[in-house]
């Protein structure tokens, strides 16, 4: 999923970083609505060398900047730094999966964000949830519009009604077509759309005060991150420390490179945990065998992205015990991971 917080991550370029910057690769331009975006210009390079292209940066927007993007989109949303984030809950959705009726937060969201860049594109990432009913139509708006698809998958195990998870991407000039073609995407699905007043009152990176019947300081210990609430649903998020790019673009910190966990209360400390582990290829086998021995059950292993440098690939599980115990069970899969707590939650 594409619920994306920024990370604290260290600002000093890594090895891994300077790597990244000199081989990120251009990445194909959408076209149609979108219009078409210059590549980044190729750095001077020795006589036969390969050329080398500078990753373009995203620069910082406030929300009156996506004021247009919004009315398009018939959505509020909010800034999450460089990203204008909407969420959208299927709250009309009833799923069942192992027979647990999911909270929408638990893994029912769709989450859309754009990003503006230095060279005045902007950028379109996001996650849809939809029915297996409304998938085709829904991917038949998407092409009419020019909106590509970089991934079609589950996050649930045996759930009925089946819903599958659609991976978005966007890149071009006119980030209003966009969110029009987005929008009538969507209106081939039920998705809900809430009023314009339930826009972000606060930032969504402020932990909001919620009672759980988890014992959440004993979670944030075992995991070494500062969880939020979010619905009724506790989460517990990380990022990879190394710079993304996706095609010429550098990423900001926390789009669609997120480690999650996402506790739904069960009664009695008892909860049901949903998420993924962004990982590099190296760390794929390490992931999955952690991951069975802790507990928990493999859902998926795909790609988010078509273009992203280092190639990233998404590992999805689910479990269902004690809360604080899985916690506990799955912190060596993080530490056999190079990721970050997200900006403003302390490690452990």
């Amino acid at each position: 999923m594409t619920d994306d917080r920024q990370q604290h991550a260290d600002p000093r370029p890594t090895a891994s970083r300077r790597r990244v910057l000199a081989t990120a690769a251009l990445a194909p331009v959408l076209t149609g609505a979108i219009g078409a975006v210059p590549p980044a210009r190729a750095a001077t390079a020795e006589p036969g060398a390969e050329p080398v292209h500078t990753p373009v940066a995203p620069v910082m927007t406030e929300l009156a900047d996506w004021a247009d993007v919004g009315a398009a989109l018939g959505a509020p949303g909010g800034m999450k730094r460089f990203m204008y984030h909407t969420p959208l809950l299927r709250r009309d959705l009833h799923v069942v999966s192992r027979g647990i009726m999911i909270n929408p937060a638990l893994a029912l969201g769709t989450h859309v964000s754009f990003v503006r860049y230095a060279d005045g594109s902007s950028l379109l990432m996001g996650d849809a949830v939809v029915t297996e009913r409304e998938l085709q139509p829904f991917s038949d708006a998407l092409n009419e519009h020019g909106i590509g698809q970089t991934a079609i998958h589950k996050h649930l195990l045996a759930q009925r009604p089946d819903v599958w998870w659609c991976h978005l991407h966007a890149h071009g000039t006119d980030p209003v077509a966009v969110a029009r073609g987005l929008r009538a995407a969507l209106d081939r699905t039920a998705t809900p759309f809430p009023k314009a007043h339930a826009a972000f009152a606060v930032s969504p990176d402020v932990p909001l005060t919620v009672r759980f019947d988890l014992d959440t300081a004993a979670i944030d210990a075992a995991l070494g991150v500062k969880g939020t609430a979010d619905s009724g649903v506790y989460q517990s998020t990380f990022v990879r420390r190394e710079a993304i790019t996706d095609g010429h673009l550098l990423l900001p910190p926390g789009l669609g490179s997120t480690t999650s966990f996402n506790f739904q209360p069960l009664g009695r400390g008892r909860a049901a945990v949903s998420g993924d582990f962004a990982v590099i290829a190296d760390e794929v086998q390490d992931v999955l065998t952690g991951l069975r021995r802790g507990g928990a059950d493999l859902v998926e292993l795909h790609h988010h992205n078509l273009n992203d440098q280092p190639r990233l690939f998404f590992v999805h599980y689910w479990a269902v015990g004690d809360a604080v115990t899985l916690a506990r069970r799955l912190r060596p899969v993080v530490d056999a991971t190079n990721v970050a707590p997200m900006k403003g939650t302390g490690a452990g």
